[in-house]
């Protein structure tokens, strides 16, 4: 027996590629995948009506679906709720649609990556909190005698594209050695609205990075609207395929 995941990442709803999403749709309907996973920017502006879109979208969609927050899905406009309560409808929406996730061959654990505010621009690049590290190390250390793959999902990458350059991601390299290090077999992340597949090492400990692309109208280096279906084995062992879709006319 083998867990198929459905790995999707910047939906956008806002800007949502509405033939992007049929086409997830109808995979799903398909192929019926164990759960499907979102990593973050749900929203394009963290709106009434698109986290009403999304929790129709997500609700409808028929399988377990497993949710993170992205830098889109705090209030934009509204900086009064961003810093007293910025997962407010973050939260709703993962209480109606979302769940955490264990099979028989995987367990997902979730990792942080998002701050209210920086003291650098732009607050879009990811912040890995000591308090956030924490949370996701001490659940990987419940899981260090699992048997089972062991999944972090976040929104953004743990590590920039070029070691030779400043990483995007503050606290990123610090996460990265100490996740790898406790046992993870692999993270899952968006953001850069192009999908990745690489093993990279900090600090003696190496850990397979997978990123799914965007499934909105916001394209990015040329990449078009993509997913992952990510399938996880018996032995510990993950396979990723990646779906290219053709873009939305515009």
């Amino acid at each position: 027996m083998t867990t198929r995941l459905f790995h999707i990442s910047d939906v956008h709803f806002g800007v949502e590629d509405r033939c992007a999403l049929e086409a997830v749709e109808q995979a799903v309907r398909d192929e019926k995948p164990d759960a499907l996973i979102c990593t973050g920017d749900l929203t394009q502006r963290a709106k009434d009506s698109e986290y009403a879109a999304a929790a129709n979208w997500f609700g409808g969609l028929g399988v377990p679906v497993v949710l993170e927050p992205g830098n889109h899905d705090m209030p934009y406009y509204n900086l009064i709720e961003r810093f007293t309560d910025p997962y407010r409808r973050y939260r709703k929406l993962e209480a109606a649609v979302g769940c955490t996730l264990e099979t028989e061959h995987v367990v997902l654990v979730s990792l942080k990556t998002t701050v209210r505010a920086q003291k650098r621009f732009p607050w879009s690049d990811g912040v890995v909190t000591r308090q956030a590290l924490d949370h996701t190390l001490a659940r990987l250390e419940q899981l260090k005698e699992d048997g089972r793959s062991i999944i972090v999902t976040g929104h953004h990458p743990l590590l920039g594209s070029d070691d030779a350059l400043s990483n995007p991601t503050k606290g990123g390299d610090r996460a990265f050695a100490a996740i790898a290090k406790a046992g993870a077999n692999a993270i899952l992340s968006g953001h850069i609205h192009k999908p990745l597949d690489e093993v990279r090492e900090r600090d003696g400990h190496s850990m397979r990075m997978i990123g799914a692309g965007t499934l909105s109208t916001r394209l990015r280096h040329g990449a078009p609207p993509s997913y992952r279906v990510i399938s996880c084995f018996a032995d510990r062992t993950i396979s990723s395929e990646l779906r290219l879709l053709h873009a939305e006319p515009r």
